[in-house]
């Protein structure tokens, strides 16, 4: 069979797949995220069915995976909302990154990682998963409680972090230097607040360029200028998906909500190539022996995310059921953990282990995420009932 036919089939078998992996996860109630790692994994190097020649495709669809990923997260938030929510929720948002990036820089030292591996899984083991916790809170009817406002500002802080962190993790996986490194971090600083300035004063401009009445010339400009402003950014050394995430804060309005209509779909397709992609590049040999660990920072972060979103919650005055489902909200990992480690892996920097842990540790807080977000008030309201009869 010629190559190109071979590589159409299994394309095919893949996407095809995915559709499938996806309808049970929705079927199941969980992400399809742990499902789509899975396949990859499947299919990959080592897996029962490897395949090949499709490399070059996947990847460049993988890339624009993560772009579209930021893009759509910058969106959802106009400049206005994360320069405010940044005022509520910057305590938090410290509280939250010490807590929840120190288990991941303890293991990777531990496994012997150097301080590379360490500021991996930092990240890794740091940042919620935006996408999940949207869906489960939408899917619980939890949208209008008291604690939600708290949930979403600090995943607003967690977002600013990351458009700090990619770059600078960007710079060392590439070699750079200590002054090299500071200088990405003082570009990264600078770009960020800019755009931001830009979008509160000039936003409306921005989105004048990329909309049109016709769909599909406003779908080209926008996921033309998505790439192009990726592409330079990464030339800067700022990093593609943060070039991607300013470029989502700078529209807004109308504008910014028929991009997220539109693009949506393009998202979650390339998306899940990324995390398939992902699945190939891991060999399920190497997982065995770091299951373990996987497990153990698993139990260790759900603790930290949970007492997280308990203290903020605590903050603003919200009862002990609210601070419980605040907490739990903000267990799960997902995309961008997978970012993160993906990033590591193609830049050929850390050892072949942290891939696999990565894996393993997005797969259990993929799923045990929105589970702690489905159990909690029931968990809670028995552990009340047992009380009260203490009491009396």
């Amino acid at each position: 069979m010629h190559e190109t036919s071979i590589a159409l089939v299994e394309l095919g078998a893949i996407f095809f797949g995915l559709g499938v992996l996806g309808r049970i996860a929705w079927k199941i109630g969980i992400s399809p995220i742990p499902f789509y790692l899975l396949g990859g994994l499947a299919f990959g190097h080592g897996g029962i069915l490897p395949l090949e020649g499709i490399e070059q495709f996947a990847t460049l669809g993988g890339e624009i995976g993560v772009i579209l990923l930021l893009l759509l997260l910058g969106l959802e938030y106009s400049a206005a909302e994360l320069v405010t929510g940044l005022r509520k929720s910057y305590l938090a948002g410290v509280v939250d990154l010490v807590l929840n990036a120190l288990p991941g820089v303890a293991v990777a030292l531990m496994l012997g990682w150097g301080p590379v591996g360490a500021l991996v899984m930092g990240g890794v083991t740091y940042i919620s998963s935006s996408g999940i916790i949207a869906k489960v809170l939408g899917d619980l009817g939890r949208l209008g409680n008291r604690e939600t406002p708290v949930v979403l500002s600090i995943l607003v802080f967690e977002d600013l972090a990351m458009a700090v962190y990619l770059p600078i993790l960007t710079g060392v996986l590439a070699g750079a230097t200590l002054l090299g490194g500071l200088s990405a971090t003082g570009i990264s600083l600078v770009v960020v607040t800019l755009v931001l300035v830009l979008a509160l004063r000039f936003g409306r401009y921005v989105s004048a360029i990329v909309d049109s009445q016709s769909p599909e010339v406003f779908l080209l400009r926008v996921l033309g200028a998505a790439l192009l402003v990726a592409g330079v950014a990464q030339q800067l050394q700022v990093s593609a998906a943060v070039g991607a995430f300013l470029l989502g804060i700078a529209i807004s309005g109308s504008t910014a909500e028929n991009a997220t209509r539109m693009l949506e779909p393009l998202r979650d397709l390339f998306a899940a190539m990324f995390f398939v992609v992902f699945g190939l590049n891991t060999d399920p040999a190497t997982m065995p022996p770091v299951l373990g660990a996987a497990f153990g920072l698993a139990a260790v972060t759900t603790i930290t995310k949970v007492a997280t979103g308990w203290w903020a919650a605590k903050r603003q005055g919200i009862a002990r059921m609210g601070r419980a489902r605040a907490g739990a909200a903000l267990v799960a990992r997902g995309e961008f953990s997978i970012v993160i480690a993906g990033l590591a892996v193609s830049a050929n920097a850390v050892e072949a282990e942290l891939a696999a842990l990565a894996t393993a540790y997005v797969l259990i807080m993929a799923v045990s995420g929105p589970l702690a977000a489905r159990v909690v008030e029931p968990v809670m309201r028995l552990a009340s009932a047992r009380l009260r009869p203490a009491a009396a």
